[in-house]
């Protein structure tokens, strides 16, 4: 890294890059999960069983990452992933 010319602040400079940083891996991480969790509800709606099991554990799968790696907190995390399996267990219960 290359230092400036009073050689002061290159921490922060630091800093700051690693934060822009994070913040793109938590932009994709959110947009992954909610790309994922509107495939489900569009597969439940079409009452497609098998894609939508899939589509469930991949949703599964990336909410537990992100409550994790701290992106969402553990409960917000619980909440949709019970709300998801109730949807795909209605639609058990309809076929």
């Amino acid at each position: 890294m290359a230092k400036l010319k009073t050689g002061r602040h290159t921490s922060a400079i630091k800093q700051n890059r690693k934060a822009m940083k994070r913040q793109g891996e938590n932009r994709n991480s959110l947009r992954k999960i909610r790309t994922l969790a509107k495939q489900f509800e569009a597969a439940v709606t079409q009452k497609k069983k098998a894609e939508a099991g899939k589509l469930l554990s991949q949703c599964f799968s990336a909410w537990d990452k992100a409550a994790k790696t701290g992106l969402i907190h553990d409960n917000a995390a619980s909440r949709k992933k019970a709300r998801l399996s109730h949807k795909l267990s209605q639609l058990a219960q309809a076929a």
